[in-house]
Order: structure tokens, then sequence, then C-alpha cells
């Protein structure tokens, strides 16, 4: 909390900078579910079964008594004394003398036994151990401790984020058809290892996807620091020359008709192989309430309580889709979630194809787009149907905008760093880099009159996406939802979360205060004065908060690839196709 106070005093971007990728219930709230279930309250002060048939993953308290439950085999004292046994149990007892045994009935074949630590009156429950039974064979399925209690999203669960994308047969060839056409085996350049870092951001999915988080977590930090070094050389090297082309394996002509493939291949994936997680139920939740003119913030539904900790342009992004593809009321296929995700995602690979055209020619152009729709990660936040390539979209979008030939549209320019950064807050400190740009090599200024036009619609796109808001909430209920939310957290999924310390606090303070000074350093230190130095700064700053953040996870990699794929792109010349010899 101590800390949380410390970085809203220093910014509102950098507490909101990483919204969630999936929200999980806070420990000690509730007995974990993996589904949109939660547990059913006691009435009376009676645990209490409902007369009907459990979801999958519906958790409800056990009747007490000598006999099963109708249904079932076992009773609920036995479903406690089998969990009793277990070493984990044992383990945790005694770290935590006093806990305390709740059993549950989970879906229509399972058995739950959550363990409470004591705690002093008045602060929330916390649930230290957890273990699920099954009922025909009293086998036990599942057991965990610490913070795979809370967090679902750690033990590994085959699927849980974007099904059959994790699948070697899908993921490995995508990875390889990525850096295959700039691979050339005798000559070798600094980008075959600026490729070979972002694959490597696979090896630690592949460590997340295996539950073994102790390693996934700290493979990540060398690759963003890497990146970040290298958009920093990129962006701040006034040298404008271009360099020696980027040399294919194959035509361009060729990765045009992959890039057609490919999107359809990732179109018909997404409708028939995904699933939605509770990033893209939060847009159609939003975009619902948004357009019966109710309240957006604080009074989301159960089964989604956290999803309105996004800023106000995502859930007016989400009312088209919602409007042609009406939610139901429930989390079931949410067809406007999926309709949303694939649209934002081809967005983007126009925007990539746009600004490549506009660096050095259509065919930087396709090499962009291809080197979007190859890479996994890219696939894997429109697998999950998150609202992720939105942001992506959103910046490219404003990049574009600068990179105008009239004088890079200062006012148009603010505008979509406003919306951008109404998103998910990360794009807002951007704002001082886009304010100061021009592209105008002869001058290190755009001048006073520039800047306030930047201002100017910077506010106006800001008051106009904040008039829902204001019609219904207030500026504490939002910032209590989405921005207080998001500062007071925990997370696994960062250094910062997965371990603890004091002095690791003051590591991680260190490490925000300098990635906020360093956005505002980066408007107006030297650099280079063009699309290619401001898409390289644009990343450095995004990795710089992403690398601060207490919870990070894989679908924030999109945000910032495609800036850093033109700044390494956009420097050479124009691709050329260079000939193996034999």
């Amino acid at each position: 909390m101590r800390r949380a106070a410390c970085c809203a005093a220093l910014t509102i971007v950098l507490l909101a900078a990483a919204p969630a990728a999936a929200q999980e219930p806070a420990p000690g709230s509730a007995p974990s579910s993996n589904a949109a279930g939660s547990a059913a309250k006691p009435a009376g002060g009676l645990p209490t079964v409902p007369g009907r048939a459990l979801r999958s993953d519906e958790v409800v308290p056990a009747p007490r008594g000598r006999r099963p439950p109708p249904g079932r085999r076992l009773t609920t004292a036995r479903a406690g004394r089998i969990a009793d046994r277990l070493a984990l149990v044992r383990g945790e007892r005694r770290r935590y003398p006093g806990a305390t045994r709740e059993v549950f009935l989970k879906g229509p074949s399972r058995w739950q036994v959550s363990y409470f630590a004591k705690v002093p009156p008045g602060d929330p429950r916390k649930e230290v151990a957890q273990v699920t039974i099954d009922d025909r064979s009293g086998a036990v399925l599942e057991a965990y401790k610490d913070y795979k209690v809370a967090w679902t999203m750690a033990r590994g669960y085959p699927g849980a984020f974007g099904r059959i994308v994790n699948s070697p047969l899908v993921w490995v060839p995508l990875a390889v058809l990525f850096v295959l056409p700039f691979l050339h085996p005798r000559r070798p350049r600094m980008l075959h290892l600026d490729l070979l870092v972002l694959s490597a951001f696979s090896i630690s999915l592949a460590c997340f996807n295996a539950a073994e988080i102790a390693w996934s977590v700290p493979l990540v930090y060398p690759l963003l620091a890497y990146l970040l070094g290298r958009m920093l050389w990129i962006g701040l090297r006034p040298r404008t020359d271009l360099r020696r082309p980027v040399e294919l394996l194959v035509p361009v002509s060729w990765l045009a008709i992959a890039v057609v493939f490919l999107l359809g291949f990732r179109v018909a994936l997404n409708v028939t192989r995904s699933n939605v997680i509770d990033v893209g139920y939060a847009g159609v939740i939003g975009a619902d309430r948004f357009v019966d003119g109710r309240a957006l913030y604080g009074a989301f539904p159960d089964d989604n309580h956290n999803g309105d900790t996004y800023g106000p342009a995502v859930y007016a992004a989400y009312v088209p889709f919602e409007q042609a593809l009406s939610w139901s009321g429930s989390w079931d296929d949410l067809p406007a979630a999926h309709a949303a995700a694939i649209t934002f995602d081809l967005l983007a690979c126009l925007l990539c194809f746009l600004l490549g055209r506009r660096v050095r020619g259509p065919d930087l152009g396709i090499v962009l787009a291809y080197a979007w729709v190859t890479f996994p990660f890219t696939l894997y936040a429109s697998m999950s149907n998150a609202n992720d390539a939105l942001v992506a979209a959103l910046v490219l979008a404003a990049l574009l905008v600068a990179s105008s030939p009239k004088a890079g549209r200062p006012v148009a320019r603010g505008g979509m760093i406003a919306l951008a950064g109404l998103t998910k807050f990360a794009p807002l400190a951007l704002a001082p880099l886009y304010a100061t740009f021009t592209a105008d090599a002869r001058r290190r200024w755009p001048g006073w009159r520039a800047i306030a036009l930047f201002a100017g619609g910077f506010a106006l796109m800001g008051a106009l996406a904040f008039v829902p808001v204001l019609a219904h909430n207030d500026l504490r209920s939002f910032w209590d939802a989405s921005i207080a939310f998001q500062a007071q957290r925990g997370s696994p999924f960062s250094v910062w979360g997965l371990y603890e310390g004091a002095w690791l606090d003051r590591v991680q303070l260190g490490v925000q205060v300098a990635a906020v000074a360093g956005a505002l350093v980066l408007a107006f230190v030297p650099r280079r004065r063009d699309v290619v130095g401001l898409a390289a700064l644009s990343a450095a700053i995004l990795i710089a908060l992403q690398l601060g953040v207490t919870h990070w996870f894989y679908l924030y990699i999109p945000w910032f690839f495609p800036l850093v794929m033109i700044a390494l792109l956009g420097r050479c010349a124009a691709p050329v196709r260079v000939a193996l010899r034999a």
C-alpha cells in the first residue's frame, strides 16, 4: 500500500500501466473457481445446496451431516479427512497455526476443500491451501498453496489463454515463419539477434503453460531489458542515413500471399477454436452498459466484478460489436468479443502495412504486415479475444498521424494519444514524446503553437471519452475501480510480486520512477527526428513501464512489438531478395 501510494503520487500513467490480462479473485476473497461461477452464499447462516445441477466449476458450500449430499458418494467429513492427510495441507497448517477448513461442492462430481489462515478481525480472509477431490473415486485431483490458490492463471490449465494456439503444431510453425525470411546463413546481423530475442518470449510462455512460474517470470526481464536498450540505441542516435537493405530469402510477393492466407487462417481459428477471457468479456459488458446509459464503473456483475478496470475508450470500442451481436447477459460464447478481437487484429495488421509503406514503400509495408501475422503472441492475444490489439492499433494510428506530411497534424496526434491512453492507460506516457515531435530534421523543437494544438486535441478527446463516465459516475468511482485497483493488486507474474522483500520494493519503486522520468526526458533530449526514431522511443517507453509493473502478462507484448519491428526494419533500405550462393 505504501508503495502504491508513492506510485500514485508520481503519475496516473504508471499506476495503470498494466491492466489485468485476466482478472483473478483477490487472495482470501472466496474459494477460487476456474469459471464464471462463484461460491454461493449460505442462506440464514447455514450452508445450502441449490436445487439444481451445478455448473462445471460452480462452487457451493457443502451441507453438514453423516449422509452424502444428493448425487454424491462421499460425505462432507470424508472429503475433509482426505484433504487433511495431504503433506501439502499439513505443511500449510503448521505454517499457519489455527487455520480453519471449509468444504465445498464443486461442479457435478467434485469436492473442494479450502483452508483459511487465522487473521485479525476485520481483515480479509486468506485462503492458504486448496484441494480438489473426485467424488466417485476419492482421488485428489489438484492441491495448491501460496499464490496458486488465488491465481488460477498460475496453475497451467491447458488452453486457458488462446486454446489451440498453445499447441506446438500451431505455435512452432508460426515462430519459424516469423524468422525464416530474414535468416541469411552467411551474413549474420544484429537483426537476427533481435528476432531471436523476440522469439525467446516463447520459452517463458512454455514455462508458464507448465505452471513453472518460478522459471517463466525471471526469463522475461532480460528480454525486455535487451529490447529497451536496442530501442534507446536506435531512437537516440540522430543519424537518419539508410543502412543496407533488409535482406530476404524469398520475394516480397510471397510474403504478401502469406499475409492473405494467414489472415484468413487467424480469423477461422478465432471463430472455431478460441476462448474469451474476462478481458474480452469486460469489453462486452461495458459496451452494453454504455449503450443502456448505465454506470461504467463500480457496478459490473459478479462473474466479472473487476472488469471495470479499463479506460472508457475500451468500452466505447466494443459498442458496434455488442450492438450487432447482442450480449445474452451471461458469460457464453460472446460473439461480440470474437468480432471485436478479430477487427482489432486486422486493424493493427493494416496499420503496420500503411506505416511501412509510408516509411520505405509498399515492400516494407508487406514485410511489417507479415511480421504481425506470423508473430505468435499477436495470435495469442487474438485467440484469447482480449483487447490488447486495440492498444497496439491506436498507438500505431497515432504514429501514422505523426508521420503525416502536414507537420504531423498535432491536433489529430494529440487526440489519438489520448484515445490510446484511455484504453489501458500506459500510452498516456507517450504524450510528452509526441507533443514535442517534429518531422523536420532541421528543427529540434516543434514550436509552442504545435504543442498547444497537440494539448488541445489531447484535452478534447479526453473530455469526449469521459462524457459517458461523468454522466453516471464521478471521478472518484472511476479512480477506485481502475487506477486504485491496479495500484493495490498483487500478482505472481512479475519479479516484484513473485518474490518478497523490502529491498525489492525499493528497487521496483526506483524502476518505476526511472520509467516515468525517462518518458519525460526523452521528449527533450536530442534524438532521431523521423518516424523510425519515434517508433523506437515509443517502444522504449512502453517497455520501461512494463518493467516496473507488478502485474505483467504475455498479452502486453503486442503493445510494443509492431513499434519494435518498425524501428528495426524502417532504418534500413527497402527490402530486397538475396539469392543464396551454391
